[in-house]
């Protein structure tokens, strides 16, 4: 069964197209990272003009790719809840209209569910129920995953995302954006120890997340108390080595013990893993870390399955629309 996914819930532009939930014949990418860097963080409506403008020339270079025609395609899904609001509306009317004018099932997929679920178009025989961290620059959510199209969520972030804390820090220490790779990267030449930032655990067995409070610690030791010093602002030199290693350490130390406690709660066969802050090196190795400790495996999509993609969001549906979960072109969506 060939579907042709649709992404567009934040700021990249994609389609893709997928064989029976795990084939990707083609996968197209279109990143607004440019369009955003002078603003240090994603424009709704800079994003949703874009996608209007690039969603067409997309799925025209997936078909193309997959060197298959619109007429030969099964089924249509689409992202159409979390996101901007303007940026699902986009790829959500693209759908609806192709299935409309191609008289093919319309299938509705939860952006986070597909996270999830890329990794499963990897890995084989992953076993449930799992617990799966889904992180972002949106989103910081744990789940309970039951199978691979259901998750019960067990905890989100009350306040930043991670991956906006990244991107607010990397700000702070002048880096550039988006700021996670470019904290990652740096970060190897840091010391994690180096600075002690505060980790936010909420209350006792909590599996909520909140980042504001480091973020502004942060602001704090590198410009003082009224954000006015500016001396710690030249990038990549040891200092800013050393605040980006111990502010990721603070981020991966939360994101990892959560999970793990989760894992433990529920008494889960795995841990998965999703999102663009996934593919960070270092919450990589320390789930690998916390998996020889826990006794249990985890999984991690490939890098370039761990940013917003369409190739996910179509495999998802092949499992949707196995056991008929077909939606109406009534269907809203949902920010």
């Amino acid at each position: 069964m060939l579907i042709l996914g649709i992404e567009t819930s934040c700021d990249e532009t994609s389609a893709s197209l997928v064989k029976d939930g795990r084939e990707i014949l083609s996968s197209v990418i279109l990143s607004q990272d440019a369009l955003h860097r002078n603003f240090g963080g994603v424009v709704p409506e800079i994003a949703s003009r874009a996608h209007l403008e690039s969603i067409i020339g997309v799925i025209d270079n997936a078909l193309t790719g997959a060197k298959m025609q619109l007429p030969e395609i099964d089924a249509i899904a689409v992202a159409h809840t979390p996101g901007l609001i303007g940026a699902l509306l986009i790829g959500v009317t693209a759908a609806k209209t192709l299935c409309m004018v191609l008289n093919k099932p319309f299938i509705a997929v939860d952006h986070l569910h597909a996270h999830i679920y890329a990794n499963n178009l990897e890995h084989d025989d992953i076993p449930y129920p799992a617990v799966s961290l889904v992180v972002s620059g949106g989103h910081t959510t744990l789940f309970l995953s039951e199978s691979e199209t259901k998750h019960v969520p067990l905890g989100w972030t009350i306040d930043d995302a991670a991956g906006e804390a990244f991107d607010k820090v990397s700000k702070i220490l002048g880096l550039g954006y988006p700021g996670g790779p470019i904290i990652d990267k740096l970060a190897r030449r840091g010391n994690h120890h180096a600075v002690t930032f505060p980790r936010a655990y909420l209350e006792k067995d909590s599996l909520d997340f909140s980042f504001s409070g480091l973020k502004t610690a942060v602001l704090y030791h590198c410009r003082g108390q009224d954000s006015q010093k500016t001396d710690t602002k030249a990038p990549f030199d040891q200092k800013a080595a050393d605040i980006a290693a111990s502010f990721q350490e603070a981020v991966v130390d939360v994101l990892v013990d959560k999970t793990t406690l989760a894992a433990k709660m529920y008494n889960v066969r795995g841990i998965l893993t999703g999102g663009g802050v996934a593919a960070n090196s270092r919450l990589r190795q320390r789930l690998k870390d916390a998996s020889k400790e826990l006794s249990i495996p985890v999984y991690c999509p490939a890098i370039r399955l761990c940013t917003d993609n369409a190739a996910m969001v179509a495999g998802l549906a092949y499992k949707k629309y196995l056991p008929g979960d077909i939606a109406g072109l009534d269907i809203e969506v949902i920010p």
